[in-house]
């Protein structure tokens, strides 16, 4: 009897701490789900004031129900927190603040046993409604995703994908209809809602790529007065494929004027002369290959590739050079590359919380900006800056970044080819426009990615993307200080 009952004391101490961790993190666990439903949980506010998430009384046994006033505006951000399916988002990784289960809301509650006051935290977000509505309003219908970010902090301004999702169709409590929203949404493989593609998901990059590229090449030594070939077409070694300048049209001169003009055959032939370890090192400088630190569950990691994916094989590593074969990228990723460019060479960790608070509204947490990586020297942020400054005046972005006050912005276009204009099936593009503003001292910077359809195609990365990239830089230089 003494061994069954010292074998008991063990197993029950092995379930109730031993493997606590792993019941708890378990999605089929709603436990913790049901005690949360049957209490207030805290609100999820934007950083202009406006209540992303909430609980409200409801008339059933759970008491409370997950509510979002701006529906599908900040779905792929703050998540949703549902009895059926757990939560996601902020509503996750927040969900010991808003349930007021934190050791300091907890010791704070035992010093109130008799108060009727639930101790549940809110989350603050560096989110901006008004600067998200203008995302998702230029972005419109088209498939696709815009960031913007602060870029002295990396605080994260706005985030929009779409397709985007309601998530009150997946807080709800009944149960059937709720698992019939998601079904629905689930079952959209091709353009995936419920994924929070600005982060999510990577694309081909296409020329905006070319900042990697002329990054590398720079601080390896390469002069700004560099002059490359006039040339249409440029054969890389060990094939007899040649590579294309856009449109097949004659391309080449200085360093800034390939850049301006988004020449493809001077960075194929540079990825080629750097060699694959020189260019996977500074792609390695830049996090590629790496989950972005961002406080939001499910990164992506962007994609190069590593020095034995090179090896014999220049015309990928000429083709990668310039954002094509099989370089991806996250949108979030994307707009960080140009926030590095206008912050003195300096990647700050990209962030959505910016503070915590208890029911009395002390504060539990509050962000300080770090910097993730640092992938150019000042020098070469500055060669950048006045490249992407051509772009914006007088290159692929001319048509679309004149910004309201005589801002100036500082710009590279992308056209991302998935399938080139001879293929029988017909050319297929994504759309891309990287940027930041004021040129001169910098405080925005913004990505857009417009997904391949027939009418992004027949565009450009600055006539597509370009335009969503003004409206969104536009609103949030009037917004923020």
């Amino acid at each position: 009897m003494l061994l069954l009952y010292a074998v008991l004391f063990v197993q029950l101490n092995l379930l109730q701490v031993g493997k606590a961790s792993s019941y708890k993190a378990d999605p089929r666990n709603t436990t913790e789900v049901v005690r949360d439903f049957t209490r207030p949980r805290g609100k999820i506010l934007s950083a202009d004031g406006q209540v992303i998430a909430e609980s409200v009384p409801s008339d059933d046994r759970y008491k409370f129900t997950r509510q979002y006033p701006l529906g599908e505006l900040f779905a792929h951000t703050a998540g949703y927190f549902s009895l059926t399916y757990g939560a996601s988002g902020v509503e996750r990784v927040q969900n010991d603040v808003l349930s007021g289960q934190t050791n300091r809301q907890k010791l704070k509650g035992l010093g109130s046993l008799f108060s009727t006051k639930v101790s549940v935290g809110d989350v603050t977000t560096t989110m901006r409604a008004d600067i998200q509505a203008v995302a998702r309003d230029a972005l419109g219908e088209r498939e696709g995703s815009v960031v913007a970010l602060d870029i002295r902090t990396g605080a994260v301004l706005a985030m929009w994908s779409w397709p985007s999702f309601d998530p009150n169709t997946i807080a709800t409590h009944d149960l059937a209809a709720a698992d019939a929203a998601r079904k629905a949404l689930l079952a959209d493989t091709e353009r995936k809602p419920l994924l929070a593609n600005a982060f999510q998901e990577r694309y081909m990059p296409g020329s905006t790529f070319k900042v990697v590229t002329s990054t590398a090449a720079l601080e390896n030594g390469m002069p700004v007065d560099r002059a490359f070939a006039v040339e249409r077409s440029y054969i890389p070694p060990l094939t007899t494929n040649p590579i294309n300048n856009y449109g097949g049209s004659l391309c080449g001169g200085t360093f800034l004027e390939v850049f301006r003009q988004s020449c493809n055959t001077p960075f194929a032939r540079l990825g080629v002369e750097l060699g694959a370890e020189k260019m996977v090192a500074k792609t390695k400088d830049f996090g590629i290959g790496e989950k972005v630190p961002i406080d939001l569950p499910g990164a992506a990691a962007s994609f190069f590739g590593d020095v034995k994916d090179f090896e014999r094989d220049d015309p990928r590593l000429a083709q990668s050079s310039f954002g094509q074969n099989a370089v991806t990228i996250t949108p979030l990723h994307m707009a960080m590359l140009a926030a590095t460019i206008a912050n003195k060479g300096k990647m700050m960790t990209p962030y959505v919380v910016a503070e915590t608070h208890d029911a009395d509204g002390t504060t539990l947490s509050k962000h300080e900006p770090t910097v993730w990586k640092t992938p150019m020297s000042e020098e070469t942020s500055a060669t950048l800056t006045q490249a992407m400054i051509l772009v914006a005046n007088a290159g692929t972005a001319r048509c679309c970044l004149k910004l309201a006050g005589g801002e100036q912005a500082a710009a590279k276009t992308g056209t991302a080819q998935l399938r080139a204009p001879g293929d029988p099936l017909g050319p297929l593009s994504h759309a891309w426009i990287t940027t930041f503003a004021p040129a001169d001292a910098p405080r925005i910077a913004v990505a857009v990615m417009v997904k391949a359809s027939p009418e992004v195609t027949a565009g450009t990365g600055g006539t597509v993307a370009g335009p969503v990239a003004r409206q969104v830089l536009e609103a949030a230089l009037a917004a923020v200080p």
